[in-house]
């Protein structure tokens, strides 16, 4: 997989499923399927009806017509106004170490300042040590305790970067 074949585009309804799959099997393959976490999350059915709401957004990157990950950005309940979440990034094996996480990331981020947000917040956990590597060398920073209301208990890691 070449990162110049790789589309970035907006949710489809159709992108559902494969994208329940990829969160899933991701978190299955970290052995970070718990409770508490996006895997027994009700919403990672119906992301693209999920990311209908104001001010949030949801990217796909496809290569060769086949899903390979997303990433989207959410304004989640409890974060400061200007603050949104960074939220199911995930990518297949054969996506990772390529650069696709770098576009996504790009993406989000970009879609972040532009919808007005000043900072993004990330609940994660430290089995995903790959991402944790990603979201320091994009300037996230640990912070002591979580924001926000996401419902995600499971994630004991939270980070925060500010956009400008």
């Amino acid at each position: 997989m070449n990162v110049s074949n790789i589309e970035i585009r907006t949710i489809q309804p159709s992108d559902n499923g494969p994208l329940a799959e990829i969160i899933r099997s991701t978190l299955t393959e970290f052995g970070a399927n718990h409770p508490g976490t996006v895997y027994y999350d009700s919403a990672t059915d119906a992301l693209c009806e999920l990311f209908t709401k104001a001010k949030s957004s949801y990217f796909v990157a496809e290569a060769d017509g086949q899903i390979v990950g997303g990433g989207g950005i959410f304004p989640t309940e409890g974060l400061p106004a200007e603050t949104c979440e960074l939220v199911k990034m995930y990518l297949l094996p054969q996506a990772r170490g390529k650069g696709v996480g770098r576009l996504l990331m790009e993406q989000c981020l970009k879609q972040a300042e532009e919808s007005g947000f000043r900072k993004i917040y990330i609940e994660t956990m430290p089995e995903l040590k790959l991402a944790l590597k990603v979201y320091e060398k994009f300037g996230f920073e640990y912070l002591s305790a979580p924001m926000g209301n996401s419902g995600h208990f499971g994630c004991e890691l939270w980070m925060l970067k500010k956009l400008y």
